[in-house]
């Protein structure tokens, strides 16, 4: 390169300035070049000032620069071609092209940076038509050999998720380097293929090609699952063989990848060991506790990193508040949003959604409720969250009002909102309403996928309307346990006793595992049919065959099953065999038994245990002194009332609703607001006496009702 000495002088500052990225500077040269004429006589420097625009960013600058050479060369469109491509919107791409074409109709011959270029912006601007199109360009020219060009083309198709046109770029190349074997694998890891992004690993060593820290970052971010933890500790000592743990980059791919496969001692071990840490090491080590439910130790090591002066990423903090929504640890929660406030992170998308959702699965929905009107344009995560915390809470009216709030805004939900909304319909027992959401799913083209489809067959089972719900049950393409248990608890609860224990052997004839679930619907159909020995065989089965622990739910669906067949004092002898902690459960069935069998004495047993235990439950003392009023004991009438105004226990009012032509009707005891209650009160008088009159009811059981 011939300049004259001036010209060398202004072509050294651009470059200079450039690497510096020193807008003012850069202009000031500039301003000296038009004032000596020197640019246009120059390509030299008329090219460096079109590489110094476009790489400050100032690209509509370069291309009035670009537009003013007389002698465009390769160069030129290059500096043009790749200050645009680093852009990465669809329009700069489509221009790209267009200057492609220009350069092509000028006969300037592209080179490899042209090529790499294009294929940059393909890539940036998500263009995969753009892509193929440069691809086919590339091979026509006979361009398409060169390693720069190769390994761009390479890249475009590992981040479109194109890996099998990616593997065919990659085996063609005649020339490789360790950006080339780093981009593959890469590729497969972000596409979760860790055995193929190990095989090309294996390859490169087989090929004796020069290993950098970035092929190992690669390839440990392809292992960072924990069945392939022993490939990532052999990759590890591979890493300690050719001294690359003095790389940062490499010894965090080493503590992410030991935390993300819950091996945290080793990541511990690693992350102690480093003496130069940075935010990412940091912020691995919290996600890591984080993600496996340590948020104690995630949020000690969050204080550590705030103590050295080191701020953890908006990244580790969301993990931290998922540890937190796991464990419904709603105070470290708490200390999170008040640290992350200090850290000015709250405007961030990402901690606002994981804000309301460990707000909301924490039990605060009026706090996830303020994060959510904080987020002014919510996406579908946060509707989906806050309307999941809601019916999770109980709160499902609220769940369904939120829901019509987000249909009128325009916002398209997703599966999982659907799965929700449809679940508070089925808490409801909104068979209507739950109908028509049913019928929007179908509109927008919802599958019978888990979770639709499993949320659609609970809530027609839950409904009793079981033939609607046997029929989504039928049509699911994949059944998880939760439909199985939802189709086997509905048909038993509607009195298909024999139908649900043989929809569970068809349940254990698919493969599919029953959870501790299963167990409770399938007792309880045995205890609604009598049926006592399936019942013994079905408990007994359910740690010899699966493996799973009896818990106090189970316990009591034996003394249930046991009481309904009249063997009240073999219940009375199992609950007293029982190891676990059941409270008052087992007694409190017990004593409602004894009162439908009228086992008096056996009863006040329970009864009195019940007391002894001091039981906060209302209906245990109005049962316990029924039962003693049966018997004449007037004086243990009165202890038992005693007892109860003693222990402050208030007998809560009943409450039941139904649904009638889409419409809610709700009955509370003593309350007298129901627009018909002259016609209700006078219906139950007439069917009070109809009992009376067949003798239906003892003068124990009305005495019991009266108290």
């Amino acid at each position: 390169m011939h300049l004259l000495p001036r010209s060398r002088s202004f072509y050294n500052s651009l470059v200079e300035y450039t690497h510096q990225k020193s807008l003012e500077k850069g202009r000031a040269v500039h301003a000296q070049i038009i004032k000596l004429a020197s640019s246009s006589s120059c390509i030299y420097i008329a090219n460096s000032l079109v590489n110094f625009y476009a790489k400050c960013g100032h690209l509509t600058k370069a291309r009035l620069v670009f537009e003013r050479i007389c002698n465009r060369d390769v160069v030129s469109w290059n500096c043009l071609i790749n200050g645009y491509s680093k852009q990465g919107s669809a329009g700069s791409f489509s221009f790209i092209m267009e200057l492609f074409q220009q350069m092509r109709a000028e006969n300037t011959l592209p080179n490899a940076h042209t090529f790499a270029g294009v294929f940059t912006a393909a890539t940036n601007s998500c263009s995969i038509l753009g892509g193929l199109q440069a691809h086919a360009l590339a091979i026509k020219i006979a361009n398409f050999h060169d390693v720069f060009v190769g390994s761009s083309l390479l890249n475009f198709y590992c981040k479109a998720g194109l890996l099998v046109d990616a593997r065919k770029v990659f085996d063609k190349m005649t020339e490789r380097n360790a950006v080339t074997w780093s981009t593959m694998i890469s590729g497969y890891a972000i596409q979760r293929l860790s055995g193929e992004a190990l095989e090309v690993f294996e390859l490169m060593r087989v090929e004796n090609e020069d290993m950098n820290e970035f092929v190992f970052t690669s390839v440990l971010s392809a292992v960072a699952v924990p069945e392939c933890i022993d490939g990532g500790k052999k990759i590890h000592g591979l890493a300690i063989k050719k001294g690359l743990l003095l790389f940062v980059p490499t010894l965090n791919a080493l503590v992410t990848m030991y935390a993300k496969c819950g091996s945290l001692d080793d990541s511990l071990q690693l992350f102690e060991m480093s003496t130069d840490k940075n935010s990412i090491t940091w912020s691995a080590m919290v996600t890591g506790y984080a993600q496996f439910g340590d948020s104690d130790k995630a949020l000690k090591l969050v204080s550590k990193m705030h103590s050295a002066g080191i701020y953890p990423s908006e990244f580790a903090l969301v993990g931290v508040l998922n540890a937190c929504s796991d464990m419904a640890a709603v105070d470290e929660g708490k200390q999170v949003h008040n640290y992350l406030l200090k850290l000015g992170f709250e405007s961030q998308m990402y901690i606002m959604t994981a804000l309301v959702d460990m707000y909301a699965k924490c039990g605060c929905t009026e706090d996830a409720r303020k994060g959510f009107e904080y987020l002014r344009e919510a996406d579908i995560v946060v509707w989906t969250s806050m309307i999941a915390g809601y019916v999770q809470n109980g709160e499902n009216e609220e769940a369904l009002n939120l829901y019509g709030i987000m249909q009128m805004e325009g916002v398209l939900p997703n599966e999982l909102t659907m799965a929700c909304v449809i679940k508070a319909c089925s808490n409801l027992a909104g068979l209507e309403q739950g109908r028509q959401i049913h019928g929007r799913m179908i509109k927008y083209g919802f599958s019978l996928e888990v979770p639709v489809g499993s949320a659609l067959s609970t809530f027609y089972a839950k409904c009793g309307s079981l033939e609607e719900g046997n029929r989504v049950f039928s049509r699911m393409p994949e059944r998880d346990v939760l439909s199985w248990n939802a189709m086997i608890s509905g048909l038993s609860l509607n009195g298909h006793g024999i139908e649900a224990l043989d929809l569970f052997e068809e349940m254990r004839v698919e493969g599919t595992k029953p959870d501790s679930v299963t167990f409770v619907n399938v007792l309880s159909a045995c205890s609604h049919m009598g049926m006592v020995e399936r019942g013994w065989m079905y408990f007994n089965a359910m740690f010899d065959e699966f493996g799973i622990l009896p818990r106090v739910e189970h316990y009591g669906c034996m003394v249930v099953l046991l009481s309904r067949a009249g063997k009240l004092n073999e219940a009375k002898e199992y609950i007293e065999s029982v190891t676990i902690d059941h409270g008052l459960c087992l007694w409190s069935i017990l004593l409602s038994a004894c009162r439908n069998y009228r086992s008096y004495e056996l009863g006040a047993c329970a009864g009195e245990k019940l007391m002894e235990l001091g039981s906060e439950e209302s209906s245990a003392y109005v049962l316990l002194a029924s039962i003693y009023s049966a018997l004449g004991r007037a004086e243990d009438v009165k202890r038992v009332r005693s007892m109860m105004r003693i222990r402050g226990v208030i007998k809560e009012p009943g409450c039941s609703w139904i649904e009638l032509k889409s419409h809610v009707h709700v009955f509370v005891v003593a309350d007298q607001k129901h627009p018909q209650i002259g016609k209700i009160r006078a219906e139950i008088k007439r069917l009070n006496k109809e009992m009376k009159d067949e003798t239906y009811l003892a003068a124990s059981d009305l005495a019991l009702m009266s108290s």
